[in-house]
């Protein structure tokens, strides 16, 4: 039985990782900043463990790391989900705050929790860490700069890691979802659309345009992956990203 931990894991994505590694034997702990999503979480998976905690915040990400290995009585998995899209707009029309509240979420929220867990996945032997990235972290992004260099950022952050704690049998590598099925991302075509002026049918077209699986991703997939990534038939694998994006190919 592994000990996981799953940031941003009470909805979407987060849960559905935290809900494959329970399904697998495993025990999960995730931190969200949503109480009402915590609790409809602890719910529907018997046995997770949670906290409200928020990973922008280096207080706040210690005692969580800490609570989470105290509960799970170590670490073996890392999962750093923990993420916003951030605005829709050109970077001549970004405030330096929303870009600055983007990369302390996104990047500087995956460095605080990975350093904090690190002690942890040594002292236990070895270990995995998981991180997620985007397509948006393999290809440039209009109107969402802050999003995309976060996620650029997490690809060198996943290679750099792999490199300094192999020694210490810990795993790391990136998955680089696509267009994912849910309420993020349509929000995210709304909002593409009302800054285009196209249709929502239209934006959602021409995101789908350069994908030779012409679907959104389904979020259970992703979590098949980092069960996957985390298994020991994938124990020769590090330093990798691994795109889930229906074959994405930007033109």
């Amino acid at each position: 039985m592994r000990k996981v931990l799953v940031t941003a894991g009470a909805s979407g994505i987060g849960k559905e990782i935290a809900a494959a590694f329970i399904s697998a034997g495993d025990t999960v702990y995730v931190c969200d900043i949503d109480e009402k999503a915590l609790a409809a979480a602890t719910n529907e998976l018997p046995g997770l463990k949670t906290g409200r905690y928020d990973v922008g915040d280096r207080a706040q990400v210690v005692a969580m790391v800490e609570e989470a290995t105290s509960q799970l009585g170590g670490l073996d998995i890392l999962v750093n989900n923990a993420g916003i899209g951030g605005p829709t707009a050109p970077v001549v029309e970004l405030a330096p705050d929303q870009w600055e509240a983007v990369l302390k979420i996104d990047l500087t929220g995956t460095f605080l929790v990975t350093k904090a867990a690190i002690p942890h996945l040594i002292k236990a032997g070895k270990g995995v860490i998981i991180n997620m990235s985007s397509a948006g972290g393999r290809f440039g992004y209009p109107s969402r700069s802050p999003y995309a260099t976060a996620k650029w950022g997490i690809i060198g952050f996943t290679k750099t890691l792999s490199m300094e704690l192999g020694e210490h049998d810990i795993r790391v590598n990136a998955i680089a979802p696509g267009a994912v099925d849910g309420d993020r991302i349509q929000r995210v075509f709304q909002g593409r659309a009302e800054a285009t002026g196209q249709s929502l049918d239209e934006v959602k077209r021409i995101s789908m345009a350069n994908q030779s699986i012409k679907r959104l991703v389904d979020p259970a997939d992703i979590a098949a992956l980092a069960v996957f990534l985390a298994s020991d038939a994938a124990k020769s694998i590090s330093g990798q990203v691994l795109p889930i994006d229906g074959d994405y190919q930007r033109n």
